[in-house]
């Protein structure tokens, strides 16, 4: 006895593994993103630093140059010392740094005097005479170093280098202001020079990157994680599917077992009370043909109609105990209908039944038994007629699909009990006073016995719908 799961696994866990790897990667790949973004980010703006220190030492060498050649020795010679709160010298200098960083992303340019430890010249003249601030750039300039930090006023997320967009970021480069010799060497320090540069906005470029790359990275996990779930939902689905069929098909099974047992049973009892019925019937057949009987012609008729009654059941229980196998050969799925229309049409007109079909003008081929598709649709019939005990309507509606036929039979009758329902294709069960409880097992080993599958969906009151799927062979 096999169960209802493959290799005895419970039932919704064969995907539990699959399910537990896709969140523990989309968890891990996602966590992954985040230092993965961070990481490229940084790198980024290490090296948009690095340029831009570049940028301010090249600018520092040319001011540098253009300061000493074009004001310090100019000056020294017309007016004999450097006092830049003279407005000539002033101008002279602003004229000289402005045009040197003209065109080039300067924020901010002061030149520091080393031996008053003032700025002695600023681009903001608001700044000029304050005193400078004893900063590591500008005691590293002073001492003959180029120094350059990055200042901001905004800090990382939680200090995993998330930027948050909104903060200043200026970069300030210290540069030492030397006197060149004659043939353009650097000699001793005359001052500092401090270039302020605003990196705002190219931080905010890779901010955006950074969120983009971290952003992008999350949606691509989630796409990967929903398909792989989609994909696990649906071989769950499968299993499920699949599991359910076995289970039906081991109710099967286990029925079939039981009623193999049960089929040799009957038809050795069906053998041995056929002979008896024989002589039963014969004997008050006889009887009833005896002159002067009234009496005895009524009790007769009781014995011939009881063991008729008794020779179809025992009938029944023959064709359920050996099945016969199907005689295919061509015929007409319409003729067959037809025929068992054709004859139930007294008893359905005594019923006040009205039949309702989409037969007309449809030719519907068919490789089977006509024999017992005669039978198996009677006994359909029967039972749908059998269900309007106060007259209602009867639907035969066939469609075709492929090479597939489907016969769909309504009534408007009373219906089944759902306690009911699954117990209709059970052997020797019946909601009828009388009969054999055989005729819907019959009706379904003859279908499947075709290749064929019969579904019955009813509610109480409401009437009942048989569906039957028949291969035209």
């Amino acid at each position: 006895m096999s169960s209802g799961n493959p290799h005895g696994q419970p039932e919704g866990k064969q995907f539990r593994l699959a399910k537990f790897f896709a969140y523990a990667s989309f968890t891990i790949l996602a966590l992954a993103s985040f230092p993965f973004s961070v990481i490229i980010s940084q790198q980024a703006k290490d090296i948009l630093t690095r340029s831009y220190e570049n940028y301010a030492l090249l600018l520092g060498e040319n001011l540098n140059h253009q300061v000493f050649r074009n004001f310090v020795l100019p000056v020294s010679v017309r007016y004999g010392s450097i006092r830049l709160r003279d407005p000539q010298q002033y101008e002279l200098m602003d004229k000289i740094v402005k045009t040197t960083i003209h065109s080039f992303k300067i924020d901010l340019v002061n030149i520091y005097d080393i031996g008053k430890g003032v700025i002695a010249y600023s681009t903001d003249p608001s700044l000029v005479g304050k005193p400078a601030e004893e900063t590591e750039g500008y005691r590293k300039a002073g001492a003959g170093e180029d120094f350059s930090r990055l200042m901001s006023t905004d800090e990382s997320f939680l200090g995993l280098g998330i930027d948050l967009m909104g903060g200043e970021r200026k970069l300030r480069t210290y540069i030492p202001f030397r006197r060149e010799g004659p043939f353009g060497e650097d000699l001793y320090v005359l001052g500092v020079f401090e270039l302020i540069q605003d990196l705002g906005s190219e931080y905010q470029s890779i901010v955006k990157l950074q969120y983009l790359i971290f952003g992008t990275s999350v949606v691509i996990m989630a796409l990967i994680f929903f398909a792989l779930m989609l994909i696990v939902r649906k071989a769950e689905k499968i299993l499920e599917d699949r599991a359910r069929e076995q289970r039906e098909l081991q109710v099967q099974l286990d029925q079939a077992e039981r009623l193999a047992a049960l089929g040799e049973m009957l038809a050795g009892v069906s053998h041995e009370i056929r002979n008896p019925l024989g002589i039963i019937r014969s004997t008050a057949e006889l009887l009833g043909s005896m002159p002067d009987a009234a009496g005895r012609k009524n009790l007769s008729d009781v014995i011939v109609e009881e063991s008729s009654r008794l020779n179809n059941i025992v009938t029944e229980f023959l064709d359920f105990a050996r099945p016969k196998d199907p005689n295919l050969q061509d015929c007409e799925l319409k003729e067959i209908i037809s025929r068992n229309l054709a004859f139930l049409q007294p008893q359905l007109e005594k019923e006040g039944i009205e039949v309702r079909h989409n037969l007309d003008g449809k030719v519907l081929p068919l490789r089977a038994d006509p024999n017992l598709l005669y039978r198996c649709f009677l006994n359909l019939f029967m039972n749908g007629i059998q269900a309007m005990k106060n007259g209602g309507q009867l639907k035969v509606n066939v469609t075709e699909e492929a090479e597939t036929y489907h016969v769909v039979i309504e009534d408007s009758g009373e219906g089944i009990d759902e306690e009911n329902l699954g117990k209709i294709f059970n052997p020797f069960f019946s909601t009828k006073d009388q009969g054999s409880g055989l005729g819907l097992a019959i009706v379904r080993s003859i279908i499947e016995s075709h290749g064929g599958s019969i579904r019955i969906r009813s509610t109480a009151g409401e009437g009942t719908r048989v569906a039957v799927n028949l291969p035209r062979g």
